[in-house]
């Protein structure tokens, strides 16, 4: 018979019940752990001890010995939880910070994207614009088919789609290729008039110097009664000057969009000075958006009467428009993540964008 009784086995979990009940921090709980379960632990060594016993012995001990390591383990692994929260509230109780405080200094800057896409909710806010927002994966209704992209369009491919791995339904979703579905849930859900803009982050597979996977849009949508193009071509020409805060030339050129008719690109005067752009003088032309009133079909689409009810819709790239303003040659430079580079082009985050002290 084994010199293991079952009384030495209560024995040995109370003492280490005890030494694990009193560990008072991590490094002396592992150091209990290693002793009772390590590879020469004083429990591992009596598992060892099992392949000497006789059958009848390995019927009792067998159980016995098994139940004594998971209660240990088991044990160890409810003190570490509870050290481990002990030492979480403490780094919380002793690195509380003040936040009613002034801040005494400047600990980053903002960066570009984040500040030209203030600036274009400020001056979009003053023209009775609000915000909305819409999720970055999105199904195939509200990326093509409501906004008149119907299946089979060739459209669907100058957009280098990220398709992702269909769900149980059979259903693909996509990397939303632009911010247009926030339009048509808005249109969905809100009764017009509407006056949105919707920023936010937009996926395409391409990359070099002007294009990148993931980018930043703007667009904006006008929905009401007696809405025309005239309205569209105001609003962004008083966008443009006040954005680039200067007096600028623009042309509306007649482009295609399968979700407006009639579409335009909107083109802006610039000259080139070296390595910079000025913008609103020159005679050289540059787009920088597209345009056009509502299709009728996208507004059947959401439930709206395109009888009653007509609208317009624009979008321009965040990123390249920042790249215009404050002259950064690399659009793939803004998501390097180099802290030269954002302590170079970025902005302070204590001075907010303003229509009467200046945007930037």
């Amino acid at each position: 018979m084994s010199d293991i009784a079952i009384s030495d086995i209560e024995a040995i979990r109370s003492r280490f019940q005890a030494d694990i009940d009193t560990a008072s921090d991590l490094s002396s709980l592992d150091a209990i752990r290693v002793s009772a379960l390590g590879k020469k632990g004083e429990i591992s060594m009596m598992m060892r001890g099992l392949g000497k016993m006789s059958p009848e012995e390995k019927t009792v001990m067998g159980p016995a010995l098994n139940g004594l390591k998971n209660d240990v383990a088991a044990l160890v692994d409810i003190r570490k939880t509870a050290l481990e929260n002990e030492a979480l509230d403490a780094a919380l109780a002793s690195e509380m910070m003040d936040m009613s405080l002034p801040v005494s200094r400047k600990n980053g800057t903002l960066h570009p994207v984040q500040q030209v896409m203030e600036e274009m909710a400020v001056i979009f806010s003053d023209m009775g614009f609000s915000v909305a927002e819409g999720p970055d994966i999105e199904d195939d209704f509200h990326n093509f088919t409501a906004l008149n992209f119907p299946p089979g369009h060739p459209a669907r491919d100058m957009h280098d789609t990220f398709f992702m791995v269909p769900d149980s339904d059979g259903q693909q979703k996509v990397l939303r290729t632009h911010t247009s579905p926030v339009q048509i849930r808005t249109m969905m859900s809100q009764k017009p008039p509407i006056r949105i803009i919707a920023p936010g982050r937009t996926y395409r597979c391409d990359s070099d110097q002007t294009h990148t996977p993931m980018f930043h849009q703007v667009e904006g949508l006008v929905i009401g009664e007696d809405i025309h193009m005239g309205h569209l071509k105001g609003c962004l020409m008083d966008f443009v000057s006040a954005f680039f805060e200067t007096d600028v030339d623009v042309r509306f050129r007649p482009h295609h969009f399968p979700f407006t008719e009639p579409s335009a690109e909107m083109d802006v005067r610039y000259e080139r000075d070296g390595a910079s752009i000025k913008i609103g003088q020159g005679n050289d032309w540059m787009e920088i958006l597209g345009c056009g009133m509502v299709h009728p079909n996208v507004l059947t689409a959401c439930g709206i009467n395109p009888d009653v009810y007509q609208g317009f819709a624009f979008g321009m790239g965040v990123d390249r428009l920042a790249m215009l303003k404050y002259g950064m040659p690399d659009l793939r430079d803004m998501f390097a993540g180099d802290p030269r580079w954002l302590g170079h082009y970025g902005f302070s985050p204590l001075v907010q964008a303003s229509l009467e002290s200046g945007l930037s």
